[in-house]
């Protein structure tokens, strides 16, 4: 029995210290060489924080570039996914009524137009970024609803327009709604 007892002992110190004291002082090292020091990248309008630039958030009123939608409703304590397959009748239902509603808010929009990101949630329901093409069809109710210039909106889109280390066109919705909120 002692022969079995003293090796897990020494395994179970051995990788408690590895795993809780040495791996977490390697990624705090880390964090420190990151944006913020790992402390999150909070994002402030005159002094006062309206969001956080790597996580997404709701954005439904229509004078504002709409969000991915989130399988979460944008609660990064609980981040994830549907889980729900393509052939799920409850998932079928929900991306059903993202489209109608999608096309009541932009009605010169058709449905093959719609692109994926408006329509299905990431898998942490925390992306903060749409598409340039999601971005680009809601210029029209947009436009309208702010009686701005949608060649403004549209220079603001391209100003903003990010491209990922896969080289997709991304744009951060909430930057994109505070920088369409400085037109005057």
């Amino acid at each position: 029995m002692k022969e079995h007892i003293l090796p897990a002992i020494k395994l179970t110190l051995f990788t408690t210290i590895l795993f809780c004291g040495i791996y977490t002082l390697l990624i705090y090292a880390v964090a420190q060489f990151a944006p913020a020091k790992g402390k999150g990248q909070t994002v402030t309008v005159n002094g006062k924080i309206v969001g956080y630039a790597l996580e997404g958030q709701t954005f439904n009123q229509d004078k504002y570039f709409w969000s991915r939608p989130s399988a979460i409703n944008y609660n990064a304590a609980s981040s994830g996914g549907s889980n729900k397959g393509p052939g799920n009748p409850d998932y079928l239902k929900d991306v059903q009524n993202k489209v109608d509603s999608f096309i009541v808010h932009n009605p010169t929009i058709q449905k093959e137009q719609i692109p994926s990101d408006m329509l299905n949630a990431s898998g942490s329901g925390l992306d903060p970024d749409i598409s340039l093409q999601a971005a680009l069809i809601q210029v029209d109710r947009i436009s309208k609803l702010r009686n701005i210039n949608k060649e403004k909106i549209e220079s603001i889109i391209q100003s903003q327009k990010e491209k990922s280390f896969t080289g997709i066109e991304r744009l951060n919705v909430l930057q994109l709604n505070i920088a369409l909120d400085t037109i005057k």
